[in-house]
């Protein structure tokens, strides 16, 4: 649990969006020195897991019901809206009105109210080939606006064909789909934030998985860029009904105590007999993972008779980076299903906090 300092009312101040167990928000207040004072959470159990750590946080609850003039003001707003629609293993639905990754919308809308000094996001890898949809207004033929007449019409089409007569020229190129990664940097400018991102795997700070992820930094040059009267472009998004993916980006609270920064390579680690007897071509990355995070790796698997092995939650919330009982502390009262799928959901604090000091 993290305890309150008398000290964080000199620091900066974090609001976090759908706020899962924690992870991001953890780098974010290690990375700035700062401390999170509200979060946004409607799933019951998560929200639980995020109040046992951060007790003084008030949860503001379902963000398409928040008013955020009664918010309290903050310096940074995280968050890694519902990827399920955006992901690789989803229906690629796509940001879009009326699906879970549209959500990003009401994000949008916080910022805008809120002009924080930063906003940090994070998604997964699929944010940069998924497709995004604009919310075009009732009675509005937004390909008309985009192609005026005197544009785009026959007598201009044709003067460009006639000035690219090869199969390449402009008259006859298709229009390129706006990119779901396009769409949330283009929103970011639109409300006067500067923006710089980067994709990479949490294997990179010694982690044993993969897990690559896409981190967008976002600081606003402009200041009291909300007198601008910017609107988000991505209309009014419903909640949406698409069949969540594993991999769906909830995003994180909460600071690591002693965050694992350093990478190990793996000739910096010794595998002994009884390492490769126990894990095999995995030997070298537990042990990796093992000095890094200073404690020796759980048991991986639950053993059952009846339905066979299956993951222990113990295990996957050591190989997120987190502290013992993070997630798995029995005064939580998580089922171990709702262990696993908190925990599945969520963000390697010391992989997040490394990029956002390469960004930084």
């Amino acid at each position: 649990m993290r305890q309150p300092n008398p000290d964080d009312a000199g620091r900066l101040r974090v609001g976090s969006l759908f706020s899962g167990y924690g992870g991001l928000d953890l780098a974010v207040e290690d990375v700035f020195n700062a401390r999170t004072v509200w979060f946004s959470e409607i799933n019951e159990p998560v929200a639980h897991v995020f109040a046992h750590h951060w007790t003084h946080a008030a949860n503001l609850g379902d963000i398409t019901t928040i008013d955020w003039a009664t918010v309290p003001p903050v310096d940074i707003l995280t968050g890694g809206f519902p990827c399920q629609d955006v992901s690789t293993v989803g229906k690629r639905a796509g940001l879009a009105p009326g699906t879970r990754s549209g959500l990003w919308a009401h994000m949008a809308t916080a910022i805008e109210a809120l002009q924080p000094q930063y906003v940090v996001i994070e998604n997964v890898r699929g944010l940069l080939s998924a497709p995004a949809r604009r919310a075009t207004p009732e009675g509005h033929n937004d390909h008309e606006r985009r192609n005026p007449t005197a544009a785009t019409g026959n007598d201009a089409t044709a003067t460009l064909c006639a000035v690219e007569p090869k199969s390449w020229r402009l008259g006859e190129q298709p229009a390129r789909p706006l990119r779901a990664m396009g769409a949330v940097c283009g929103d970011l400018a639109d409300l006067g934030f500067a923006a710089r991102w980067i994709g990479l795997p949490a294997s990179l700070v010694g982690a044993p998985h993969h897990r690559f992820r896409i981190f967008i930094l976002a600081h606003r040059p402009v200041p009291d860029s909300a007198g601008l009267g910017l609107v988000p472009r991505r209309g009014k998004p419903g909640a949406g009904q698409s069949t969540p993916g594993h991999n769906r980006a909830q995003p994180p609270s909460d600071r690591p105590r002693n965050p694992a920064l350093l990478s190990v390579s793996r000739g910096d680690v010794r595998v002994d007999r009884r390492l490769l007897r126990r894990w095999g071509r995995y030997a070298a990355a537990i042990a990796r993972w093992e000095r890094i995070t200073g404690r020796p790796a759980p048991a991986p698997a639950i053993l059952n008779g009846t339905i066979g092995p299956r993951p222990a939650p113990a295990f996957v919330e050591w190989i997120m980076g987190l502290d013992h009982g993070w997630v798995t502390d029995a005064t939580l009262g998580l089922t171990p299903a709702q262990q696993l799928t908190i925990l599945g959901n969520g963000v390697v604090p010391s992989h997040a906090a490394l990029v956002l000091r390469t960004l930084l």
